[in-house]
């Protein structure tokens, strides 16, 4: 599975931005597909994962409210919708793909290769 995240750039405290990670390759509707986020020095970060059927949904503590994750499978693409941005959301986002709704960024498969996300006045 290929994985092409989109969708970052500069945005103001207080203001929102939708990723979109598009996926190919093997068949996308049989894999979870998860979003994390990365800034230097620290570990990768869980956000969110949602199912292959897009049902079943799960969240990284204190990222449901501001942080919602949807996909296509008709499109092969999933999305996080970000409302209300922190300057402490500054990072490199990333999508993944993996056998199941992992909150685990070791269990996951496939890789894309980061958007970077900027939150700053």
């Amino acid at each position: 599975v290929q994985l092409q995240a989109s969708g970052g750039g500069l945005v103001q405290p207080g203001g929102c931005l939708r990723l979109s990670c598009a996926a190919s390759g093997r068949t996308v509707s049989n894999y979870a597909l998860g979003w994390f986020r990365q800034t230097p020095g620290i570990e990768r970060e869980f956000i969110a994962t949602i199912s292959n059927d897009g049902v079943s949904t799960v969240y990284g503590f204190s990222m449901k409210g501001r942080f919602t994750i949807s996909r296509d499978n008709a499109k092969n693409t999933v999305y996080l919708q970000m409302n209300n941005l922190k300057p402490e959301d500054t990072a490199a986002y990333y999508c993944a793909a993996g056998p199941t709704t992992y909150m685990n960024d070791r269990l996951y498969t496939y890789w894309g290769q980061g958007t970077l996300v900027t939150v700053s006045s």
